[in-house]
């Protein structure tokens, strides 16, 4: 097996490649004038007859970094790679999965077909938006691993459990703060949109579990522009609880996403390294190494 880093690889692949013990090899890469992408593998007869793991993030700019993927995909079947599989730690496109408008493309299974057609064998995404999505793959397979095993041993060890609440920011989140807690042996809940009858106000609280004198935990997959969470830690904060700490897979935190969430005095961000950030203290390389054994063996 070799694993290739694309330029949007954040060193996932070499986290992974030292975990399976494998060759890792990294894409020289440069902009021409006009923008385009310029690649080049050195050395690449060696991918020929082999299984080979092209790994490429497509957080922000995403139609850049996802042409890359294609290029590096085409280049590996040209020099005679046996096995093609695709690592897309964080799936750009992912969120637009139905047609929300007459007219609009359903995204994700635009990103997906390409991939398919041009000559993955097998797909690893990271919490992706919805693993239903993966059926537009036509591949030999497609898998989506959980980042709740890595985020749940760091939350152990550098958060503590001591009083501490997890909470899902909506119903639809629910799955993954319930794993997170089953793993930590803590109570879960979602957060509960409602309107003030006097005011008219949209508020949120716990569904069903008070987080007054609790440390709270809030658990998501993406946190884009911030607003979401930096409400619930604000409300949370309000009903009484003493710490608001956030964790998410992948933290895209664009525009404005830090300064809000440093404005709802949330305490901690735990994020992983599916997309750069300075909150992403957490590897999902073991995960995906995982998933890799059992496809390749």
């Amino acid at each position: 097996m070799i694993v290739i880093g694309g330029p949007a690889s954040n060193n996932l692949d070499e986290r992974i490649a030292k975990i399976l013990g494998v060759t890792n090899i990294k894409v020289y890469h440069k902009l021409f004038p006009d923008n385009e992408s310029y690649l080049r593998l050195e050395n690449v007869d060696i991918v020929k007859g082999e299984d080979v793991v092209i790994v490429q993030s497509l957080y922000p700019p995403q139609d850049k970094h996802f042409i890359e993927l294609l290029l590096l995909i085409d280049l590996v079947r040209d020099y005679g790679a046996k096995t093609v599989i695709s690592v897309v730690p964080y799936l750009a496109y992912a969120r637009q999965d139905k047609r929300f408008l007459e007219g609009e493309p359903i995204s994700v299974k635009t990103i997906l077909k390409s991939l398919s057609v041009i000559g993955v064998d097998y797909l690893i995404t990271v919490d992706i938006h919805n693993r239903d999505s993966l059926k537009y793959f036509k591949g030999k397979g497609a898998y989506d691993v959980t980042a709740i095993p890595v985020l749940s041993n760091y939350i152990r060890e550098n958060i503590g459990l001591e009083n501490l609440l997890v909470l899902a920011p909506d119903k639809g989140a629910l799955w993954r703060a319930r794993e997170l807690a089953s793993r930590l042996n803590l109570e879960y809940d979602y957060l509960e949109k409602f309107r003030d009858r006097y005011t008219g106000e949209v508020k949120i609280k716990p569904k069903s579990i008070s987080v007054k004198g609790r440390r709270v935990l809030i658990i998501d997959d993406i946190i884009s522009t911030g607003g979401t969470i930096a409400l619930a830690s604000r409300e949370s904060l309000y009903q009484g609880a003493t710490e608001v700490y956030v964790a998410c897979t992948h933290a895209l935190l664009v525009d404005s996403a830090v300064e809000k969430l440093r404005k709802a005095n949330v305490s901690k961000v735990i994020a992983t390294d599916t997309v750069p950030s300075p909150y992403s203290a957490v590897s999902v390389a073991p995960v995906i190494a995982e998933k890799l054994r059992g496809i390749v063996n």
